[in-house]
């Protein structure tokens, strides 16, 4: 799936790839990853994004691949769109990437208008290097309520270079994603996700004085 047909992830059921790295021919590198979640809806995902700020909230989300956050934009008034988040984090490996996540709306890539009727929201962004110019990737995480929870299905497109002098053909691609990345950010992402589990419950009803009963 190619971010053009992001709109596919909005059909019923699930796609013939839902886990996993495949490599086009031009290069692009995408990542897809699920993860089921108990306890824990969209609307909670979504408080996550505008609150986690600080390195230490960021160990939360994943003790071992976090090493340090930072956040530049509006922070605590439960808007995240337009703010970028500052992350160094290892990506199921040892090598630490210094990433900033830059988020924007999901309606640049989705049709939100069927969100109400799925009991879905999405978390959208593009990706870059922290400290250099312009982004090198693109991602969105789906996110369907449950009846025990929610699901989060996960899309990574790695080669989607602008605003710098990379360009998006096959070798800038494979120089600057190579296979090992596609297999360890798949791993990270799923562990990352699952963590919600040991947190997320309890940070959300102590922050926000709601309990979600399911």
């Amino acid at each position: 799936m190619r971010i053009e047909e992001a709109n596919e992830l909005l059909k019923p059921g699930y796609l013939p790839f839902e886990a996993g790295w495949k490599r086009y021919d031009d290069g692009l590198l995408v990542v897809a990853a699920r993860s089921s979640l108990a306890n824990i809806n969209g609307a909670m995902i979504e408080w996550w994004f505008s609150h986690v700020q600080n390195t230490e909230q960021y160990l939360l989300w994943h003790k071992d691949d976090h090493i340090y956050s930072d956040w530049i934009g509006e922070r605590g008034t439960g808007n995240y769109i337009g703010g970028t988040h500052i992350a160094h984090e290892r990506l199921g490996g040892e090598e630490i990437h210094k990433l900033k996540i830059n988020f924007l709306e999901p309606s640049n890539i989705l049709d939100v208008s069927l969100f109400p009727e799925q009991r879905a929201t999405a978390i959208h962004a593009r990706l870059g290097i922290d400290g250099m110019d312009g982004y090198a990737a693109k991602m969105v995480h789906y996110i369907r309520d449950t009846e025990y929870g929610c699901e989060m299905r996960s899309r990574f497109w790695l080669g989607y270079f602008e605003g710098s002098d990379l360009t998006n053909d096959l070798e800038t691609r494979l120089k600057i994603y190579p296979d090992h990345i596609g297999a360890g950010l798949c791993k990270h992402c799923h562990e990352e996700m699952s963590n919600f589990n040991l947190f997320l419950p309890k940070l959300y009803e102590q922050e926000t004085g709601k309990k979600v009963i399911f």
